[in-house]
């Protein structure tokens, strides 16, 4: 071999090699995503609206998160729903009903259900399964999404992971490791639902997107939007913050 052709040979596996080594896998991407959306901990309100034909309905909701093991969620509006707590501690469960005064276990055969009204699913709000943690993931191409340069990633549940999802797609960018796009597909492989996340701004050292909607695959003419107003991460919280006696007093 000629040495300018030899050179030349070298250069391009060089480039091959770093360009594979610049490059995280799948489970590293997911994760990364996962990680900027979440933070160690988070305080957030927002706005749902549910869009209908021939209605809207808004929801004033609060969260307070860490990690993936914890979560309260508090409604504070509509007035006939405020009050409403859910509450996640590990892999359990609970939605607190102030208007009759219950306190009501949630089961995983409910996680598919819909969560106040919504288009999100109730897996979707608390996060019982994890898209670190239950997924396997393979990594696809490169797509571009609206102006975003993205990660395309397939996840697929692991074996006895009790998840609501027969297969997700993720669209990530590659930039800030945001997600741009979601659609969620049933054991079938019948699309249910698409997520889009748009209005990306910045929230401290982060890019997020402020504005998020789910659109049912067989409903196109109905929505559900979630509006990001505040945005806290890593902020202090002990474990004991969530707990039911807080579920019934958080304000």
């Amino acid at each position: 071999m000629k040495t300018g052709k030899f050179i030349l040979l070298c250069s391009l596996v060089a480039a091959s090699v770093a360009t594979r080594a610049q490059t995280p896998d799948a489970a590293e991407i997911v994760k990364r995503a996962d990680e900027n959306r979440q933070g160690k901990s988070l305080y957030s309100e927002v706005v749902m609206t549910v869009v209908r034909p021939t209605w809207t309905r808004e929801v004033g909701i609060k969260n307070w998160s860490k990690g993936n093991d914890y979560s309260l969620i508090l409604i504070t509006s509509p007035a006939k729903d405020k009050g409403q707590a859910f509450l996640k501690r590990g892999k359990d469960l609970w939605n607190w009903i102030p208007g009759i005064g219950r306190m009501i276990k949630m089961s995983s055969s409910v996680m598919g259900q819909s969560w106040m009204g919504s288009d999100f699913t109730n897996d979707d709000m608390v996060k019982q399964s994890s898209i670190v943690n239950d997924y396997t993931h393979r990594l696809d191409k490169t797509e571009t999404v609206r102006e975003f340069d993205c990660y395309k990633v397939t996840l697929t549940p692991k074996e006895n992971a009790a998840v609501v999802w027969g297969k997700v797609i993720m669209w990530i960018s590659k930039a800030d490791f945001i997600e741009i796009k979601t659609e969620f597909f049933d054991e079938d492989d019948i699309l249910i639902h698409t997520y889009n996340g748009y209005d990306i701004r910045q929230y401290g050292t982060r890019k997020l997107a402020s504005r998020m909607e789910i659109i049912p695959a067989d409903k196109p003419t109905q929505k559900t939007v979630m509006t990001i107003n505040k945005y806290d991460f890593d902020i202090p919280l002990e474990d004991s913050f969530f707990s039911q006696q807080n579920m019934k007093k958080a304000k």
